[in-house]
């Protein structure tokens, strides 16, 4: 719980870096990346086509892409803090977490600016 309060639980709805808002509370990347460097719990999920996640993903990220999030939300943890990101448009991740919430997830934000933003202010990426 402590790390949603880490990640803003009250955060406006996120841009996620395509101008059009998504009804989802949002995370900035500056304050994923400095949760990172603390060392505390924050799962993020990486909704982009595997191929993408290969070539790199944020630090301890899991690859669960959009296309295959039905058969596998399960994977997704439904307590502590998680953090959708992709570069999609803004009605998949829109579709993304909607489908998580309908599934009782309650701990779901997603990043806002999205993978491109991370890359943008040149955090570290794992490849």
């Amino acid at each position: 719980m402590a790390a949603l309060v880490a990640l803003g639980a009250g955060a406006a709805p996120a841009q996620a870096g395509h101008g059009a808002p998504v009804r989802a509370p949002s995370v900035q990347a500056e304050q994923v990346e400095r949760l990172l460097g603390t060392g505390r719990p924050v799962v993020l999920i990486d909704l982009r086509p595997e191929e993408g996640f290969r070539q790199g993903h944020l630090p301890g990220a899991h690859s669960v892409p959009f296309a295959q999030l039905r058969r596998r939300y399960g994977e997704i943890p439904s307590t502590g803090a998680v953090v959708l990101y992709c570069a999609c448009p803004p009605e998949e991740l829109a579709a993304a977490y909607r489908f998580l919430s309908g599934e009782g997830y309650r701990n779901v934000r997603v990043l806002d600016d999205g993978f491109p933003g991370w890359v943008r202010r040149g955090y570290a990426l794992e490849r």
